[in-house]
């Protein structure tokens, strides 16, 4: 299964949370049992390697998804880099967000689209392109003049061609780090 590359994935869920939780207060239990009695018997044996082997599986869980979500955010801000190179390099550019993919067929996508600058929502065709768009993309276009024109009314459905399409990117724009130093800033005054 893919998974989709927009939605930032999750490091902490309550069910991560709540095994550390467990495995925190089991440890303690065992560390307090063993202080008291000062014994090492067969149960004292058992619930110790059974604290240390979830320990290690949750402290490995926490890990990969660290991972996976550090390595989204290096890739987010990549392609949030190369949107805005792309932006700069095209004369007449426009961003539009996939707001779902409602049917995909061989030769393309029907999606529905929001013209981010506008606020205007309609249906499209993208033409079929290398990599998968999901819902949520930030997709920049060269907008086609024979269908959008100033003082024209919006075409029912837009066509984008393939051709048209500049860069793509997640849609939230991830902080990067300067912006998180500055945020932190601020919340801290």
């Amino acid at each position: 299964m893919v998974s989709n590359p927009v939605i930032k994935p999750k490091v902490a869920t309550p069910a991560l949370i709540l095994a550390s939780a467990a495995v925190a207060l089991c440890a303690a239990f065992l560390v307090g049992s063993l202080a008291v009695s000062w014994t090492l018997d067969a149960a004292h044996m058992l619930g110790s390697a059974a604290v240390v082997s979830s320990a290690i599986i949750v402290g490995v869980v926490w890990l990969v998804r660290s991972s996976r979500r550090r390595s989204w955010l290096l890739e987010a801000s990549t392609k949030w880099r190369h949107l805005e190179d792309a932006r700069r390099t095209h004369h007449t550019t426009a961003e539009i967000t996939v707001l779902s993919v409602d049917a995909l067929e061989p030769t393309g996508s029907w999606i529905t689209i929001n013209w981010n600058r506008f606020g205007h929502v309609q249906s499209a065709w993208l033409e079929a392109v290398a990599e998968p768009i999901w819902a949520g993309s930030v997709l920049l276009i060269s907008p086609d003049p024979s269908q959008v024109t100033p003082g024209a009314p919006w075409p029912a459905t837009y066509f984008i061609h393939a051709s048209n399409l500049l860069a793509w990117a997640p849609g939230k724009k991830p902080l990067s780090r300067l912006s998180r130093e500055a945020l932190g800033r601020s919340m801290s005054v």
